[in-house]
């Protein structure tokens, strides 16, 4: 039974870290797609510039992961 409780009162918490880390998950995959259209117009405009676009888009998509996965940590240590 008190194993029960714990869940219980841990749930509400748990509920609002699930949102913020969906929030979290949604803007990165909103960041990323932009990234990578954007690098792809660049590209068909600039063939010749693909090998430096791709390398600035795969760091920039890299980073938006990385603020990303920092966020989903946050809102899962809120709960703990």
């Amino acid at each position: 039974m008190e194993f029960l409780t714990i869940l219980l009162e841990a749930s509400a918490a748990a509920g609002w870290a699930g949102i913020g880390a969906g929030i979290a998950a949604v803007g990165a995959g909103i960041g990323v797609g932009r990234i990578g259209g954007s690098a792809l117009e660049a590209m068909a405009r600039q063939p010749e510039a693909v090998g430096d676009l791709r390398a600035n888009m795969i760091v920039a998509a890299a980073l938006v992961e990385g603020v990303a996965l920092f966020a989903v940590i946050v809102c899962l240590l809120a709960v703990l």
